[in-house]
């Protein structure tokens, strides 16, 4: 790090006269921080990440498909691991091509609006097969996730070819990379000299943006040091998942992990929920369904409004946004399997749940309220009931105020009705509220809302926008809760409710406020008082739900009805909406003054204009489709590699006397198939003795990791099949712990003959590296020993 005084002098060197009318050229986007947040080019940003893998989507053309529903759902980052292993089929050997093109992938995610965290490791966890690390690393010298001298070599190599992509598509290279992430949970382990050079790798290699990390387990105690110690991130980052992953008990399941705040590691730097719960592995087979009924709509409310409000972070990812599919043996056998729907907001199959329809209520109100990027503390609104509390969080610049409102018992399912005295910039004002259950709701008072004054309201709000020549605002509360608004007037306003029941009363000193109950869909136009028209939209959960906002060239467009809306173009007073529908019916859009004309996916759609100044259509359902017979079936025999004339010269024997595995073979040869270059899939071995015809069976252990199993034949006779073993322990009394005996039929073996068995071993996946631990990864796989029971005639 340079000195203070050359710094600034280099800094100032790097100054630009100003151009005329006092503009100046352009500048790359600049990434910095603060306590409270992400500044892009100086401008604070408040980020809503979705974690998303390129290589459980292996499809290019889908990749855009998911990242434009999560940008419409309220996300403006995605955060994605780079899998070394998907990369590296063998030592220098790269593939980013096709399905692995991540130059395509991260330009896909730019042309879609998002931020990217980039996460490269090397390793990533993730529940992938090694955690990420290929396996032809099981036969490098040397504890992975340290300084040895085997490892050092190959990750950096890995970061060599990896970051050099990242780094082109940063902020200040045109792209959208806002961050980078030094490998991974590495709160197990205690080299700061390995988490250093990742990061003089990356600098390196061109990468300019801040350098986080996602700690778990125990952030006060490794992360302590790194302020000032090597191997110090500048962002530090807590992974939290308060929830559990006990999927099968959805029901009465909550919070069993802790309160779920994000612990802030550095005073100097935002607190950043680097992995926060968005679903969960199903490791006891419950069903994804049942993994998202656990991390559902109300687990979502309170602990992600919670974290919020109390931390005060601005830093969010949710871990899955969309979680994919395990093709190809990419899992990590002992926790997944091969779906990875992670019970996330976008299904496997790409559908949107009910926790979308969460997250961008929650993502909307983020990115619309601006004065959330920076919260202190602040002196909580009074409740007359004990059951309901209230903390709050100020921002010290506007002086606008945000207050929860939950029970104060976070375990409670009553339903409870408060009134809320709450001092804000404007006055002190007493608002109704309501918690049913696990429910929570951010208020927000002394608010400019557009070219609005908003005092005090015991609703949400969804979004707003200068839309049509007046402030389009969309508000909302839990169905039936009772609900008031004020707004500041320097005199009396006209006010015209639409629609709905909603009543209505000015004060003297300014103040116009509004009634109702959260019912349907309410609609309020508020005109002179000394500002701007207001159309002010109050609804429940499930209206707030039903709208879109999209932003244009022409301004932004608020739509109602449709699916979803991925994008909104304005000219010559036409709306265009690329927008999906699942079914016939209304559509309804808020847009420019001038447009009278509205198109939905390329088609024109006739509409009228409301009381309420929006276009109101209605778009006919998707069309039908017709599956084609599935006729002309082929067969071929199988497993002709079990037949004792299969021909065989060509495959590799199994002659190796040493191995990197801890795991040593009780004698030689040594039969991991990882060691003979066999990684990945089902792998087949064929071994020869001389029969003297006392053999009374086959007796087998191999390694496949949890599900797997292997399949035996001799001389071309099945013999049935065992369960692979899962855990070996190279230090205990089960070194072998997927047994198989197999006995040998009579008659089948004649002296003197030579005797075939064939073994298909299934490779579920391998062991992860979470502890960095060389007994758990570098644990072998295929058949770890073979005898013939009742011979002693060795097998080759």
């Amino acid at each position: 790090m340079k000195p203070k005084a050359l710094a600034a002098l280099l800094a100032a060197s790097l100054l630009l006269l100003p151009l005329e009318g006092g503009a100046r050229a352009d500048a790359a986007p600049e990434v910095s921080y603060d306590h409270y947040s992400l500044k892009i080019d100086g401008r604070r940003v408040l980020v809503q990440s979705a974690e998303v893998h390129y290589f459980r989507l292996p499809s290019p053309d889908l990749w855009r498909d998911v990242l434009e529903k999560l940008k419409a759902g309220g996300f403006n980052a995605i955060s994605v691991y780079f899998d070394w292993a998907y990369h590296s089929p063998k030592p220098g050997v790269y593939d980013f091509t096709g399905v692995r093109d991540v130059d395509r992938f991260l330009r896909t995610a730019e042309r879609a609006g998002l931020y990217v965290i980039a996460r490269p490791g090397p390793y990533i966890n993730a529940e992938t097969t090694g955690g990420g690390f290929p396996a032809w690393l099981k036969n490098v010298p040397g504890r992975a996730r340290t300084s040895a001298p085997g490892y050092t070599e190959a990750y950096r190599d890995w970061l060599h070819h990896i970051d050099p992509i990242i780094a082109r598509h940063q902020v200040g290279h045109g792209g959208s990379v806002i961050l980078y992430n030094a490998e991974n949970e590495y709160a197990v382990s205690t080299d700061a000299a390995y988490m250093q050079d990742i990061q003089d790798q990356a600098r390196a290699d061109g990468i300019d943006v801040p350098i986080t990390t996602n700690d778990c387990c125990d952030a006060g105690s490794w992360s302590s040091t790194w302020a000032t110690g090597p191997g110090a991130v500048q962002v530090p980052g807590v992974d939290d998942y308060p929830q559990s992953f006990d999927c099968a008990n959805a029901e009465t399941t909550w919070g069993p992990w802790g309160e779920g705040v994000t612990e802030r590691l550095r005073d100097d730097s935002p607190a950043f929920a680097a992995e926060y719960q968005g679903g969960a592995i199903d490791s006891g087979d419950a069903g994804y369904d049942r993994c998202r009924e656990l991390t559902g709509p109300a687990f979502m409310k309170f602990f992600y409004k919670s974290n919020l409000l109390v931390s005060g972070a601005t830093l969010f990812n949710y871990y899955m946004g969309y979680g994919g599919t395990n093709w190809g043996w990419l899992a990590q056998p002992n926790d997944v399997y091969s779906s990875y729907d992670y019970g996330a907001a976008i299904t496997e199959a790409r559908q949107l749940t009910p926790k979308y329809d969460e997250f961008k209520r929650q993502g909307y109100f983020l990115q619309a309220v601006a004065p959330l990027t920076m919260t202190d503390p602040a002196t909580a609104p009074v409740t007359d009931d004990a059951a309901v509390q209230a903390p709050a969080r100020a921002n010290p610049e506007t002086h606008t105020q945000f207050a929860l409102v939950r029970h104060a018992d976070r375990a409670a399912t009553t339903t409870d009705t408060a009134t809320l005295t709450w001092t804000l910039p404007d006055g002190t004002y007493s608002l109704p509220v309501q918690v049913a259950g696990h429910d929570a709701h951010v208020l927000v008072g002394g608010y400019d809302l557009g070219g609005q004054r908003l005092a005090a309201s015991s609703s949400e709000i969804l979004t707003h926008a200068y839309i049509g020549g007046r402030d389009v605002a969309v508000l909302y509360g839990t169905e039936g809760s009772p609900g008031a608004t004020i707004l500041r007037y320097a005199s009396r306003p006209q006010v015209r409710v639409l629609s709905g029941d909603v009543r209505f009363s000015y004060s003297p000193g300014g103040d116009l406020r509004l009634e109702y109950t959260h019912s349907g869909l309410a609609r309020v136009l508020v005109s002179g008082g000394g500002r701007r028209p207001l159309l002010l939209l109050l609804g429940t959960d499930a209206t707030a739900a039903q709208f879109w906002r999209a932003d244009s060239a022409g301004g932004p467009v608020l739509v109602r009805g449709t699916s979803l809306v991925r994008s909104a173009e304005v000219s010559g007073g036409t709306v265009r909406l690329a927008a999906d529908t699942a079914k016939a019916g209304e559509v309804e859009v808020f847009g420019p003054a001038g447009a009278a004309r509205l198109v939905v996916g390329g088609a024109g759609v006739p509409v009228s204009r409301t009381p309420s100044g929006s276009l109101l259509g209605r778009v006919p359902g998707p069309r039908e489709v017709h599956l084609p017979a599935l006729v002309g079936w082929r067969a071929h025999a199988e497993s002709p590699e079990a037949a004792p004339g299969f021909d065989d010269s060509a495959w590799k024997a199994a002659d190796r006397t040493t191995t990197e595995s801890p795991l040593k073979p009780a004698a030689p040869p040594v039969l991991y198939a990882d060691d003979y270059g066999f990684h990945y899939g089902d792998v087949w071995y064929r071994g020869r003795f001389t029969a003297t015809g006392a053999e009374t069976g086959v007796s087998l252990n191999a390694i496949t990791g949890k599900r797997g199993n292997y399949l035996v034949w001799l001389n071309g006779r099945y013999l049935g099949a065992a369960a692979g073993g899962v855990e070996a322990d190279a230090d205990g009394p089960n070194p072998a712990p997927g047994p198989g005996h197999f006995a040998v039929p009579s008659g089948l073996l004649k002296p003197g003959q030579t005797a075939t068995i064939a073994v298909l071993v299934q490779n579920m996946g391998h062991n992860d590296d979470w502890t960095a631990d060389d007994n758990r990864f570098k644990q072998p796989r295929g058949l770890v020993a073979a005898s013939v029971d009742g011979s002693t005639a060795p097998i080759s």
